[in-house]
């Protein structure tokens, strides 16, 4: 049975709202309109913290264009959220990579590199004492809501942090990240970060 995992964000976000209880996230983002949705609204709810680790942006430019882009809309949309940048690791990513240069998008490369950046993202919320990590990827109707809160979940019992699950391009959320770039004139790339995408 397929999980709502937009209800079920809604009503923990409520369940917050009822208790009066504001606690801390560490948001994984992978660019400026993929978190431009997301910072309407979990402000209300949390202590946000944006955390750009990309190491599948193998190109510095891209990488330093796409962060640059971050920290400008986070500056204009809502200045209390603080932003982390984490290293490159672009040798992480091309070595998990190794044998999977051609496989096609959604495939095993995506799904391994989704992995490498949410649990550095549950690790350094473990390590910094945050209450949650979630990440800005189910926004994209490219990607696979249900693989990425699977690995959350499951990254969420060996580190534990409570991690939120979200489908966040529901309810127009793709659209509204549209919306929200062409007001802000955020940069959209049109692939999703590595070299192989990037051909395809």
């Amino acid at each position: 049975m397929n999980r709502n995992y937009h209800k079920e964000m809604k009503a923990l976000l409520a369940d917050l709202s009822e208790r009066g209880e504001r606690p801390s996230l560490l948001l994984h983002a992978c660019c400026a309109p993929c978190a431009s949705h997301e910072l309407t609204f979990l402000p209300d709810y949390f202590d946000v913290t944006v955390y750009y680790y990309n190491p599948n942006i193998t190109e510095a430019a891209e990488r330093e264009k796409r962060y640059l882009d971050l920290e400008r809309l986070i500056g204009a949309m809502c200045p209390t959220v603080g932003l982390l940048e984490g290293a490159a690791d672009s040798e992480k990513f091309l070595s998990l990579a190794a044998g999977l240069e051609s496989a096609p998008e959604g495939g095993m490369r995506c799904a391994k590199c989704f992995k490498l950046r949410l649990e550095e993202t549950a690790r350094r919320a473990k390590e910094e004492g945050y209450d949650y990590f979630a990440t800005t990827l189910t926004l994209s109707p490219l990607k696979n809501p249900m693989l990425i809160n699977d690995l959350g979940e499951a990254l969420a019992e060996k580190y534990g942090v409570k991690y939120l699950a979200s489908d966040f391009k529901k309810e127009g959320g793709y659209q509204h990240s549209i919306e929200l770039s062409k007001e802000y004139d955020l940069y959209r790339q049109n692939y999703c970060g590595c070299p192989f995408s990037k051909r395809i």
